[in-house]
C-alpha cells in the first residue's frame, strides 16, 4: 500500500491546518492509521492514531487539545486536523497504515507495529 500524505504548508504560530492521508493501489478501510512527524534534527515521534472504524483514537501529550485525527472510510481518506499551532510543531508529518484494524496502546506508538509508510508533508510554523 502506498499512502500519500498531503496538507502541509507555512502557517503563523496559532492556525490551523488540515493533513489528509490516502492510499493508492488499494483500499485503506480496513487498516488501523496513524501520524507521525520528524522535527529536523530531531528523531520521528508518534502524534497520533486512529482504529479502522474510527471508533478508537489515541494522541500524543502534546498533541491533546491541540490535535485531532479522524477517518473518512467512504472517502478512502485519513485526516489530522492541527489547531493552535506552535513553531515546535514544524516538522515532516507522515502517515503510516497497519495491517491491524485497532490500535494497540502503547504499541501503536513505536514504529515497526506500522507496516506502511507514505512519503510525509512538511509542516512549517512561523512565530
Amino acid at each position: 500500500v502506498q499512502l500519500q500524505a498531503s496538507g502541509g504548508g507555512l502557517v503563523q504560530a496559532g492556525g490551523s491546518l488540515r493533513l489528509s492521508c490516502a492510499p493508492s493501489g488499494r483500499a485503506f478501510n480496513t487498516y488501523a492509521a496513524a501520524w507521525f512527524r520528524q522535527a529536523p534534527g530531531k528523531e520521528r515521534e508518534f502524534v497520533a492514531a486512529i482504529s479502522w472504524t474510527g471508533s478508537t483514537s489515541y494522541l500524543a501529550d502534546f498533541a491533546k487539545g491541540r490535535f485531532t485525527i479522524s477517518r473518512d472510510n467512504a472517502k478512502n481518506t485519513v485526516y489530522l486536523q492541527m489547531n493552535n499551532l506552535k513553531p515546535d510543531d514544524t516538522a515532516v508529518y507522515y502517515c503510516a497504515g497497519s495491517r491491524a484494524p485497532v490500535v494497540e496502546v502503547p504499541r501503536c506508538m513505536e514504529f515497526d507495529y506500522w507496516n506502511y509508510w507514505g512519503q510525509g508533508t512538511l509542516v512549517t510554523v512561523s512565530s
